[in-house]
């Protein structure tokens, strides 16, 4: 694939590690453009980066963290991307010092609509940033629920944070978020709310001794730290640098990257799919036809997809032999 005009001019301001080029590609909108763009920065020979995701309860003090953790790690040398998944809105930055530093990247959330259009956007932005330089990428999740699962796929460490919360805080934690977390942080662990976050520490590495690690090479752990007193975050990346070290050494780097790659190829089949049933006008109105179908157990699910399938199918290749 050969770049020309201006992907050429994006391409060699974005090796060069020029935030002004990363930011263009953002806000472009010829797709195809990015998409080779994306093509020719992925197959650049490059060290290999860390790639975390972050989420949070309500009001746990995220973007706080973020910003702190994030300084931390540029003061170390290192360059920061944060990234943001959050279908809902396209919600500005409040991390203000990062937002500003030479050594980082902040991207708030592309709003698109949809969780698999803003995760695969997301997906472009971490093979964009690396191309640029970008040697740790932080990856934070703003939904619930189905944004933690499509994060934890495309990174390779997934970090919880948790406020202090004497056992509150722990029932209102989704077990499946839970067994994704690799470390999980309870923040705001100062003050008047040092005593909760040890207990709430305890209640979480008890929890934690009754689920399957994740790698064979490490055991998830829970940490107290706060972001607003610069509190345990070098104990933090200390067990940040452990976690690698333990992948690098086991060999399960490589295979956890290959096993990215593959979920995402067929996240990306099934997006691509969906979104052309649904561009297609007859096929979303015979699909629409057999929903009623459906719920009144006339016709079970399993057929009613084959035939939405077998219909788009259909339409496609009378299209492609229209157009010959």
């Amino acid at each position: 694939m050969v770049l020309s005009g201006k992907a050429l001019a994006l391409f060699e301001g974005i090796r060069k590690g020029d935030r002004r080029a990363l930011a263009r590609v953002h806000r472009s909108d010829h797709r195809s453009d990015a998409r080779e763009l994306v093509s020719a920065c992925a197959r650049m020979p490059r060290p290999r980066s860390l790639r975390i995701g972050l989420t949070g309860t309500p009001g746990v003090g995220k973007s706080t963290f973020i910003e702190a953790f994030g300084m931390l790690l540029i003061n170390k040398g290192h360059r920061v991307s944060v990234l943001a998944v959050d279908p809902s809105s396209a919600r500005s930055t409040r991390m203000q010092d990062l937002s500003v530093a030479t050594e980082a990247y902040v991207r708030p959330s592309p709003s698109r609509g949809s969780l698999g259009g803003v995760a695969r956007n997301t997906l472009d932005s971490i093979i964009l940033t690396e191309a640029s330089g970008f040697d740790i990428c932080l990856v934070e999740t703003v939904g619930v629920g189905q944004s933690e699962t499509m994060v934890s796929d495309m990174v390779d460490m997934f970090i919880l944070l948790l406020q202090p919360g004497s056992g509150d805080e722990l029932q209102g934690v989704k077990r499946g978020i839970m067994e994704l977390a690799d470390l999980i942080i309870i923040n705001k662990a100062d003050g008047n709310l040092e005593l909760p976050a040890k207990l709430t520490r305890a209640e979480i590495t008890n929890a934690l001794h009754l689920m399957i690690p994740r790698r064979k090479s490490w055991t998830p752990k829970c940490l107290r730290a706060s972001a607003a007193t610069g509190y345990n975050l070098e104990r933090v990346w200390g067990s940040i640098e452990k976690y690698f070290e333990g992948l690098r050494e086991s060999g399960e780097w490589d295979g956890l990257r290959a096993a990215q790659q593959e979920k995402w190829m067929w996240r990306e089949v099934n997006h691509l799919l969906m979104g052309r049933i649904n561009a297609d006008e007859a096929v979303r109105a015979f699909a629409k036809s057999l929903e009623e179908n459906v719920r009144s157990g006339e016709i079970p699910p399993g057929i009613a997809a084959e035939r939405v399938v077998d219909k788009f199918l259909s339409s496609y290749i009378s299209q492609k032999h229209e157009f010959k």
